[in-house]
């Protein structure tokens, strides 16, 4: 059965946004998901890549290249456009707005790509460098792993998973998001030199032979 405004138009309303929901409440039974003390907007603006996710409906399409990029617009909301590609090889491209629901973190905002919608967009780990950033909402059912590359190197992602894993999330559920642009960390192995004696040719032998005579 088709949804009632179409499934096309509901990704690009949804498309890394979080939960859609009027405000929410948490009902995990859980402690309350906690965010990171404090967020310079500034600094957050820019281009991230998606590392990885929770499987969503609204990235159902998704198969690869998850990215978003964030500008701050004068009255201080975010301006947001998403982008992936699709399993057809097509690029989707999702745009909308984000504002500030905490003024004191800068950690917790409101995004909606279709009004009245929107969803929680919580920033629950932040590198010192924003290097990389985790989003999450207060149900945990919906996580996002960013970085400013395309690639984060294994230490840092497993890490990451153990302080998504203490926040509350079934790090199972937790799915690697293919960036074509992607290259791999993992050093090539140096050849090891050989340990073989150099070959001397029978002219040789026979020259040096005549000098001892």
């Amino acid at each position: 059965m088709k949804h009632p405004v179409g499934a096309g138009i509901f990704l690009s309303i949804l498309f890394v946004a979080g939960l859609v929901a009027m405000p929410g409440n948490n009902s995990t039974g859980k402690s309350p998901l906690q965010t990171v003390s404090s967020v310079d907007l500034n600094r957050y603006m820019g281009d991230w890549y998606e590392i990885a996710r929770t499987p969503n409906r609204y990235e159902s399409d998704c198969a690869s290249d998850a990215s978003a990029h964030y500008q701050l617009m004068p009255d201080g909301r975010v301006s947001i456009k998403n982008e992936c590609r699709t399993n057809g090889g097509k690029t989707h491209t999702a745009q909308g707005k984000g504002t500030v629901a905490d003024q004191d973190s800068k950690a917790k905002l409101k995004v909606s790509f279709f009004w009245p919608f929107s969803g929680d967009y919580w920033i629950i780990d932040l590198d010192k460098d924003y290097r990389y950033a985790v989003v999450g909402e207060p149900e945990r059912k919906n996580l996002w792993v960013l970085s400013r590359t395309p690639n984060l190197d294994q230490r840092t992602y497993a890490e990451i998973l153990k302080h998504i894993q203490a926040q509350g999330y079934e790090i199972s559920r937790v799915q690697k998001t293919t960036q074509s642009s992607a290259v791999s960390l993992i050093a090539e192995p140096k050849p090891i030199p050989s340990e073989s004696k150099p070959v001397v040719s029978a002219a040789k032998r026979h020259s040096y032979a005549s000098k001892l005579n």
